[in-house]
């Protein structure tokens, strides 16, 4: 987007879909979220991203994202279940739903923001490729001031068809 808005980008190596946001874990419960990861029993799936949206408005925009097209239904069964299993372990159930999404990038300040929407109405239904997911990554993000860092703390390799 050459909109001239003033966005941090997600680097590349970054970009993912989050099932689920902890916040910060205890030790005490680690070893429960990594048994349930690696415990994830699921078929890989195609998803389809499409359209460039952001949160929480075009009036306020804040984040950036691209959403998707197909694989939605997929992607919430992964977190219905992780869900049912994080509440197991006394995490509070997540209060405003699920909504799948790629953090493209978050706008730090309104310089150049009519062309930022203008850009973003433009690219509303745009396609952008797909992907097969085949796992899910628990992952540990530390902040930095030159942005996050993160690890994979355990994976989930999804069930394969066999062939």
């Amino acid at each position: 987007m050459a909109t001239g808005a003033d966005i941090k980008c997600v680097e590349s190596e970054n970009i993912h879909i989050t099932l689920r946001f902890l916040g910060d874990v205890g030790e005490g419960r680690l070893d429960g979220l990594k048994s349930l990861v690696e415990g994830l029993e699921l078929r890989p799936f195609s998803v389809e991203f499409r359209g460039v949206g952001v949160f929480p408005s075009l009036r306020r925009p804040r984040v950036v994202w691209a959403g998707l097209a197909a694989g939605a239904v997929g992607l919430a069964e992964v977190f219905r279940r992780l869900e049912d299993g994080v509440v197991g372990l006394g995490f509070r159930r997540e209060g405003r739903g699920f909504s799948p999404h790629v953090t493209l990038g978050r706008v730090r300040s309104g310089r150049n923001r009519e062309a930022l929407i203008e850009e973003i109405l433009v690219l509303s239904e745009e396609p952008l490729g797909e992907m097969v997911v085949e796992r899910v990554r628990l992952k540990k993000s530390v902040l930095t001031p030159k942005g996050p860092i993160y690890s994979t703390l355990a994976e989930s390799t999804l069930i394969q068809d066999d062939l």
